[in-house]
């Protein structure tokens, strides 16, 4: 039911970023993508129509079941989904063009940022980017970031915990420094809530 209410309520709004997000990649046809902790499935989808090749992963059982479902409907080719831990891919090193991760950073404690960003630099190749986006840090004095901190906060004490960790520590260009990642371009979508970036690895 909570799943069912997640696909319905959240992904509409998002649909704008998704859509943004491909073009800002600058994924095409043919491209192998990752995208981390994909949730009901959407941002694969995205990919899938563009022609890439994309796996979208998530530990949660109940909303790959989600995902899978939704594949199912809409006939997608090259579109996969398996249920794993973001911290320990089951993926060959070197193997993706892109790697992408949506809105769940802000969700981890700080190990674990790290060692899921330390997967998705493992999985793309030399040449290959990675892609973020999460809200940004400070979050803009608006009253969407009030609603969107209400949010967080109703979504229960942990969470919460992680979020206010995740802005207090600078966001995204903070986390991506301290994991030898270079900023190539970055953007911001939907009232400056959002931060959406494209990095490579630091040789």
């Amino acid at each position: 039911m909570i799943i069912s209410k997640y696909s319905i309520l959240v992904d509409p709004l998002l649909r704008k970023l998704r859509l943004y997000l491909v073009s800002f990649s600058g994924i095409k046809k043919g491209d192998k993508v990752l995208d981390v902790c994909c949730g009901t499935g959407e941002q694969v989808f995205s990919y899938g129509k563009k022609g890439a090749t994309a796996i979208g992963i998530d530990i949660r059982k109940e909303i790959i079941k989600v995902a899978k479902a939704q594949k199912e409907k809409k006939r997608l080719k090259g579109v996969s989904f398996m249920v794993t831990d973001a911290q320990k891919l089951p993926l060959e090193s070197n193997s993706l063009d892109f790697a992408s991760i949506c809105l769940g950073l802000h969700e981890m404690g700080q190990e674990s940022r790290d060692n899921v960003i330390s997967e998705m630099k493992r999985v793309v190749k030399r040449d290959g980017y990675l892609i973020f986006v999460d809200f940004k840090s400070p979050l803009p004095k608006t009253i969407f970031s009030f609603f969107l901190r209400v949010i967080e906060r109703l979504a229960g004490k942990e969470n919460f915990r992680y979020f206010k960790n995740y802005l207090s520590n600078g966001g995204l260009p903070e986390l991506l420094k301290k994991n030898n990642l270079e900023i190539e371009k970055k953007s911001e979508l939907i009232k400056g809530l959002f931060l959406i970036i494209k990095a490579k690895v630091i040789l």
